[in-house]
């Protein structure tokens, strides 16, 4: 085994192990603190319909394996959206993939046709929207060669669907507002446990595909003319990228509301840890590593709970938005 191999290893078992861990205590914290023999009880289900069982299995399981999901489902979508746009600052978020979700969940929750009971129609809803801002910012590749003003077109889609979702407010029912409102906030706790297994089949879906665009992704850091000429078909890689991130972007951003910078900066995070140019190893890494950083968020925001209640979105945009300004100033 080479040493890029090993390093590859060590690494993602220390992280793992870190990702474990840190798992298990966001378990433990809550309104109801659970202590090392209440949480084993609880995940074993020694003591039957126990206080501990209900706040574990119910509660606590859900929201701790959302965090996973979210973090590692939007850091797999940012890593494929950097490399088809060649682009460290290229994102679900900045892309405006995130505002094409919102935008759709808003009209379908505010215009009288509200599908916030029925989880399939959301999910729909925000597909939807993820794909038609993802097949929109394609379209606007195939004229737009500079990448930083492909960056600012994503900029400028997020800002119209924005002041659309402003718009749509501004006329709908005040109950129906106050559910998006607190939808747009961001949270690991809308996943109840019987919508947690179409959750995670979704989210592992769009994960599996990335494993058949591996190869591509290799090849178009050579750029899209040289990964054309070694036989990578364009065209239909850059459908296949875009159809999955609209599913992970879509998925996440229908049960968790938008989540911000986190498909952003965990890429790059990933690649100055592994320093490696194989998606499969950063595919890899970003799975942990975005898990690893919600799983933190969560876990902040429970131990400041009683202090000051903390938005998931915003705890995001407090932590990535300076980590862009950093990547600006090292990139550029």
């Amino acid at each position: 085994m080479n040493k890029s191999r090993t390093y590859f290893f060590s690494m993602s078992t220390l992280l793992l192990i870190a990702l474990l861990v840190l798992y298990v205590y966001d378990l433990t914290l809550g309104s109801v603190t659970l202590g090392p023999s209440e949480l084993l009880n609880g995940l074993l289900g020694h003591e039957k319909d126990s206080e501990a069982e209900l706040i574990v299995q119910a509660f606590r399981i859900p929201r701790a394996t959302t965090a996973v999901l979210a973090g590692a489902g939007l850091s797999v979508a940012g890593l494929l959206m950097q490399t088809l746009f060649q682009n460290p600052l290229a994102g679900p978020y900045v892309l405006g993939i995130n505002s094409g979700a919102s935008m759709m969940v808003a009209l379908s929750t505010m215009l009288g046709a509200s599908f916030v009971g029925n989880d399939l129609s959301l999910v729909t809803a925000a597909l939807i929207g993820a794909l038609g801002a993802g097949l929109f910012i394609l379209f606007c590749s195939i004229y737009v060669k500079n990448k930083i003003s492909l960056l600012l077109v994503g900029v400028m889609f997020g800002s119209f669907a924005g002041a659309l979702v402003n718009v749509i407010q501004s006329y709908s029912d005040p109950n129906d507002l106050k559910t998006f409102m607190l939808w747009s906030f961001g949270s690991l706790q809308n996943v109840a446990v019987d919508q947690l297994w179409i959750f995670t089949g979704l989210v592992l879906l769009g994960i599996i595909m990335t494993v058949f665009v591996v190869k591509p992704l290799d090849l178009l850091v050579l750029g899209e003319r040289d990964a054309t000429i070694l036989g990578v078909k364009m065209r239909q890689v850059r459908f296949f990228i875009v159809l999955i991130t609209a599913i992970l972007t879509g998925v996440i951003t229908a049960f968790c509301g938008p989540i911000a910078f986190v498909g952003l900066i965990v890429p790059n995070i990933v690649k100055m840890l592994y320093k490696t140019t194989s998606h499969l190893q950063l595919v890899i890494g970003s799975i942990i590593v975005g898990a690893l950083l919600i799983v933190l968020c969560d876990i902040a925001m429970q131990l400041l709970s009683s202090t000051i209640h903390l938005p998931l979105n915003s705890l995001t945009a407090l932590i990535g938005a300076p980590v862009v300004v950093w990547i600006i100033i090292r990139k550029f």
